[in-house]
């Protein structure tokens, strides 16, 4: 059993940075590929990013590249999003995610995920 627990949402201003964290227990993340998802009130969850667990292989959805960047620390089984110029529509609460099984590319479909977190909100004003 993994537990996955996000921090670092909160309020910003557009053009604004936050980096997220996602903290795991129970098992090493150093094996898996591990994704950020987000859901903005009244649409379904859409894949952020994700990493394979070597940090080898990168997925961004289209409308964060070149903004959000992630990473992972596996000595201290800790995932990452840094996301900079922040902009209103980005305003969701943001799950990161545990894929147990191997993959060479990094999946973006949420079924494909066996762990989520609770979700931290990300709130960025206009």
């Amino acid at each position: 059993q993994v537990q996955l627990v996000e921090s670092g949402g909160g309020l910003v201003q557009a053009g604004d940075s936050l980096r997220l964290s996602c903290a795991a227990s129970g098992r090493t993340l150093s094996r898996y590929t591990m994704g950020w998802f987000r859901q903005a009130p009244g649409k379904e969850r859409e894949f952020v990013s994700a990493i394979s667990w070597s940090g080898s292989n990168i997925v961004y959805v289209d409308s964060v590249k070149g903004r959000f960047t992630i990473s992972r620390d596996n000595a201290k089984n800790t995932v990452y999003l840094q996301m900079n110029s922040l902009k209103p529509e980005d305003t969701a609460v943001y799950y990161c995610a545990a894929d147990v099984d191997f993959r060479s590319v990094p999946g973006t479909e949420s079924d494909l995920y066996d762990y989520w977190g609770q979700g931290t909100q990300v709130t960025v004003s206009s």
